[in-house]
């Protein structure tokens, strides 16, 4: 690739990577000024915000040094340690929004009936993600699968390329565990607590339209969501499978570095989506960010339904946003 386009692509990170910490550390900053976000329903996001700052610090901008440079320069330790950083990092992220999206689900739809969630049921969800990651991007540490340069060759990743039955097994593996399985719980999550706060809103149980109000927020944040997710994720997860299944395809270099950039874009976008369209977060943020100026306050004149909808009372019919 010419030198200009290794300029190109620190610059874009620099980009992203600056946006993120700002952004990420602002959602963990505020949750330790502010006790009333210091609650169990919220940990979940408090913990994608460590994930993603996570994989900026250890991923997004070594890959601007790299990139700068024009080539890898960290050796084959130092390749080995981005690759697992950035992949324990990133999957625990991905792990904690299937996370979010179950809390949701057992809080709003209370398939196991009345649900009051604790902060044990929290941290139970936090160190899952984190385990469940560690699980899985431990083996190529030790023989089953490894981590190699992708794309330009400016940073390391999962080797999606070799043709061995340890490798393709594991990343096999990997895919379905930690891409199809979280994203399978996802939809479902979502889709039905969706259909539960429909259900609820017909009724016609909601006085002043606080369901239909609630359910609205909502659907819109859950198909930014899903949506997010979808661009972020699925290109890198498509790539992966047809480099494994189709090993005669021959990907340019630069179209291989697109998937990659995109999941570590998600490292902007989840603390907008996640965090900014919750009122109760945004209400704190804005403010730490603009100096003490919140442009949103107006909003709290008026009741609304915040999207991190903790109570559905089934007995009693009735929707409480909090």
């Amino acid at each position: 690739m010419p030198r200009i386009g290794y300029t190109i692509l620190a610059i874009i990170m620099a980009v992203f990577c600056t946006a993120a910490i700002i952004l990420n550390a602002t959602v963990i900053l505020v949750t330790i000024r502010h006790r009333q976000l210091r609650q169990p329903i919220n940990y979940s996001l408090v913990n994608l915000a460590v994930a993603d700052l996570g994989v900026t610090v250890t991923g997004g901008s070594l890959t601007v040094l790299t990139n700068a440079m024009g080539y890898f320069s960290l050796g084959r330790i130092g390749c080995v340690i981005e690759g697992f950083s950035v992949a324990f990092f990133g999957i625990a992220g991905l792990c904690t929004v299937a996370v979010i999206a179950v809390d949701r689900f057992m809080v709003v739809c209370k398939p196991l009936g009345t649900v009051i969630f604790r902060t044990r049921h929290a941290t139970v969800g936090v160190v899952f993600s984190w385990v469940w990651s560690f699980i899985w991007n431990t083996p190529p540490l030790f023989g089953w699968g490894s981590y190699q340069l992708e794309g330009v060759k400016t940073s390391c990743a999962p080797d999606w390329y070799s043709r061995s039955p340890a490798n393709v097994s594991f990343i096999i593996s990997y895919f379905t565990l930690c891409f199809a399985v979280p994203f399978t719980i996802i939809v479902f999550s979502y889709s039905r607590l969706l259909w539960t706060l429909k259900k609820v809103s017909s009724l016609g149980v909601a006085k002043g339209g606080t369901t239909a109000k609630a359910e609205v927020q909502v659907t819109r944040m859950v198909i930014i969501m899903v949506l997010a997710f979808l661009i972020c994720w699925l290109p890198y997860a498509a790539f992966a499978m047809t480099v494994i299944f189709n090993p005669e395809i021959k990907i340019n270099p630069i179209i291989a570095t697109v998937p990659m950039y995109l999941t570590k874009s998600s490292t902007v976008y989840n603390p907008l989506i996640y965090i900014f369209m919750n009122r109760q977060f945004r209400d704190c943020a804005v403010p730490f960010l603009l100096c003490g100026r919140n442009p949103w306050a107006e909003e709290l004149e008026e009741p609304e339904g915040d999207t991190t909808l903790s109570t559905v009372s089934k007995s009693n019919n009735k929707v409480a946003p909090t």
